[in-house]
């Protein structure tokens, strides 16, 4: 191994722990370790940025403009709405949110389909008794099914078609992934339309009133002891102890009390930092004395409404207090679930992180408008924000871009920039929302790694670890390498991001279909679905995340219900991919 080739695999490596560790945002350690590369002479400075200029990333930008568009007009939750309410039985409204989801997952980013459709399952629990949680992880997981249908259903398959135009000279069209994408997605919904709910504990999510304001179980909040309470003058350990509550800390004229919480008794006035469940926090506001901090210490009434931070939202990172959510967005936040992350510090102070769910006090208008800007989900109907009749000249316009990219008539990058330039022109989409619209940490992700993917070339590292891949297998053939390579990929992606795993793969797979002296096509429609599949965990997708805390599901939910979707997508693709990519 070359000194170049080894210094590449060392910076590849620290970057895949970097990404597990998951203390830094993916496009700054992707940034970071693009800038390595270029010190360390192994991308030159004049290629640095090349990536920039990919097609693959000029048509990711340009999706989720036009995908955010769409998902103003109010025709997909219309749809949904239909779809459910003629859906009858729990396999039906299963089936239904599902379809639905893997079929707008095919056309736009899989965590904006999930961010349309989420309420709307939510309300459907609701409506008819079901948990949350019976609904959410076979919809996040029928958005990753549905990526692969198409070139612009997710960033992976976009990086899979620039890879192949390289090493042959032609890349994947619009619709080249459908053979084999759409019999996943199919056999996938099935599956979980008629099994895989049923391996979700029926606890989770559990669907309560909507006259219960809290309906998530472990919320974080600060409670303020009034006056004449009946726990003033007593210990904290007694209220962990009657309450169940936990105090995770108590501030005293505006300073922290560091003593063992246990051992302070509750004073009038003292500011509680509570973590507990909502019957019990409901109980200490009602008729224990307690007062949310958010009332003002008083009895004012709250309006609250739920909401979930999505991956790179611009309230992800920030504080409500680095943020003025109040002066800024007229909206208090009362409460914060954070999935079993510890919670330190002030409620002001928490830097927020994505599936964290917040509880928003405020007028209803104010507050969607503050989501919508914020880039939160709501956990209920969305106001829609456009004016519908203008806003679907978006659908001819995007429907044009697909045909015209499909058909070969401009390449994706092309066709899905006209549609945005028209949708200016047609003012359906105002130049400063433009920029909004776009996951710009994607973009940079997208743009830092793919030079990563051209180095593992040109250094002669794919080759080296194609050889190695080779000789543990001597015997395997083309189709026990497509097992192991599709294996592999499944395997790494729920540790690295699915864009980072298309980046060190292709080239690889690239290399041993060299090798081997046959077509590399099977091989990059295997990385391609691998890495659209983590059905195992809830942080190898955003989607998955995403979820967890309105589903109330369990680190153990998502392998009971995921890994027998993973088989089948194995047998599946290794049955189906030969047939349609040959070698």
């Amino acid at each position: 191994m070359t000194w170049d080739q080894g210094t590449l695999l060392a910076v590849l490596g620290a970057t895949l722990g970097v990404f597990i560790l998951d203390r830094w945002r993916f496009d700054v350690v992707a940034m970071a370790s693009l800038m390595t590369c270029v010190l360390a002479g192994l991308i030159a400075p004049e290629d640095a940025f090349a990536g920039f200029s990919n097609p693959a990333v000029v048509t990711v930008a340009m999706v989720l403009v036009i995908t955010r568009t769409l998902g103003r007009t109010g025709v997909v939750d219309e749809a949904a709405r239909r779809c459910t309410a003629l859906a009858g039985g729990p396999i039906g409204h299963v089936a239904a949110i599902c379809a639905l989801g893997a079929g707008l997952s095919a056309f736009m980013n899989n965590v904006g389909a999930l961010a349309l459709l989420m309420p709307i399952a939510l309300s459907t629990a609701r409506r008819n008794g079901y948990p949350a949680g019976m609904l959410l992880m076979p919809l996040s997981f029928a958005t990753l099914l549905g990526g692969m249908v198409t070139l612009i259903g997710t960033p992976p398959n976009l990086l899979i078609s620039a890879f192949r135009a390289e090493a042959t000279g032609s890349r994947f069209l619009m619709f080249d992934f459908l053979p084999v994408g759409l019999a996943l997605t199919v056999a996938g919904v099935a599956y979980l339309a008629l099994a895989g709910w049923r391996l979700i504990p029926r606890d989770r999510g559990v669907a309560r009133d909507d006259i219960d304001r809290f309906r998530v179980s472990d919320y974080v909040t600060e409670a303020l002891v009034r006056p004449g309470s009946p726990w003033s003058g007593r210990k904290v350990e007694q209220l962990e102890a009657e309450r169940g509550a936990s105090v995770i800390g108590i501030i005293r004229d505006r300073r922290r009390v560091f003593a063992r919480p246990g051992t302070v008794s509750f004073q009038s006035g003292d500011v509680v930092l509570l973590e507990t469940d909502t019957a019990t926090l409901r109980q200490l506001v009602e008729l224990e004395g307690f007062a949310l901090v958010a009332q003002g210490g008083g009895g004012r009434q709250l309006v609250l409404t739920e909401a979930i931070v999505v991956p790179n939202a611009l309230i992800q990172g920030s504080s409500a207090l680095s943020l003025d959510l109040r002066e800024r967005w007229g909206v208090n936040l009362v409460a914060v679930s954070r999935q079993g992350r510890r919670f330190e510090g002030r409620l002001r102070d928490a830097n927020l992180s994505a599936g964290d769910i917040l509880l928003l006090d405020g007028d209803r208008d104010t507050v969607a408008e503050a989501m919508a800007e914020l880039g939160c989900v709501p956990l209920a109907d969305r106001k829609l924000e456009l004016e519908p009749r203008r806003t679907l000249l978006a659908l001819p316009l995007f429907g044009a871009a697909v045909a015209v990219a499909a058909f070969d008539l401009a390449s994706a990058a092309v066709a899905f920039t006209c549609a945005v330039i028209l949708m200016l022109a047609a003012r359906i989409i105002r130049p400063m929302a433009l920029y909004d619209s776009i996951d710009w940490p994607v973009i940079v992700l997208l743009g830092a790694m793919i030079p990563l993917g051209t180095a593992v070339q040109t250094t002669g590292l794919a080759d080296r670890i194609g050889d190695a891949v080779i000789m543990l297998a001597p015997q395997a053939g083309a189709m026990g390498m497509l097992a192991v390579v599709l294996i592999a990929t499944m395997a790494v992606t729920p540790v690295l991001n699915n864009t980072a795993t298309v980046v060190i793969m292709a080239p690889v797979v690239i290399s041993i279909a060299r090798q081997l002296g046959v077509s590399p096509d099977a091989f990059l429609m295997a990385v391609a679905i691998g890495a659209s599949c983590d059905f195992l965990t809830p942080f190898g997708h955003h989607n998955n995340s995403i979820v967890l805390g309105p589903g109330g599901y369990r680190f153990g939910d998502f392998w009971r219900v995921g890994l027998p979707l993973e088989l089948i997508v194995i047998a599946l693709s290794l049955l189906v991919i030969p047939r349609v990519w040959s070698f």
